[in-house]
């Protein structure tokens, strides 16, 4: 038993352009198209989510949409008060996004490696920073002599 499917996405749009007055009424016939058609087609029997929103993307930029648009609505499927926060810390996990409620605890953990950072290179520089140099160490960049 064979399986084909095909997903289409279709646009079609007729502009008549109206002298009376308003935005429009400046701008010219030859600035707009009198008619537009687009017909978008993959195969679908085996298109995953992903490359079905691949797919839906670039029929949205081709009926004109913003890209950082597009971004946001695809967003707004994941993180809205209909999904629950499991499921949205799952995504955050899955592209390491941080979610607003965790910038505190992100914050503190990075003053605490920040503190960790100093302590070790106050006990390097106490115990190692004044270490006399061994012959051939180090190359005077005045003579090329050590």
């Amino acid at each position: 038993m064979t399986y084909e499917a095909e997903v289409q996405f279709k646009f079609d749009a007729t502009y008549t352009h109206s002298y009376s007055g308003g935005f429009g009424s400046t701008i010219g016939d030859d600035d707009f198209l009198p008619e537009e058609h687009f017909l978008i087609t993959a195969p679908a029997a085996d298109l995953n989510a992903k490359q079905y929103f691949k797919l839906f993307e670039k029929f949205m930029l081709c009926v004109g949409m913003c890209p950082s648009s597009i971004r946001s609505g695809a967003m707004s499927l994941v993180f809205n008060d209909m999904v629950s926060e499991d499921e949205q810390r799952k995504v955050c996990k899955e592209y390491e996004l941080t979610m607003d409620e965790d910038l505190e605890k992100k914050y503190q953990e990075w003053k605490e490696r920040d503190a960790q950072w100093a302590k070790m290179n106050a006990h390097y520089e106490k115990n190692f920073g004044s270490e006399p140099k061994i012959k051939g160490d180090f190359v005077d960049s005045a003579d090329g002599v050590a």
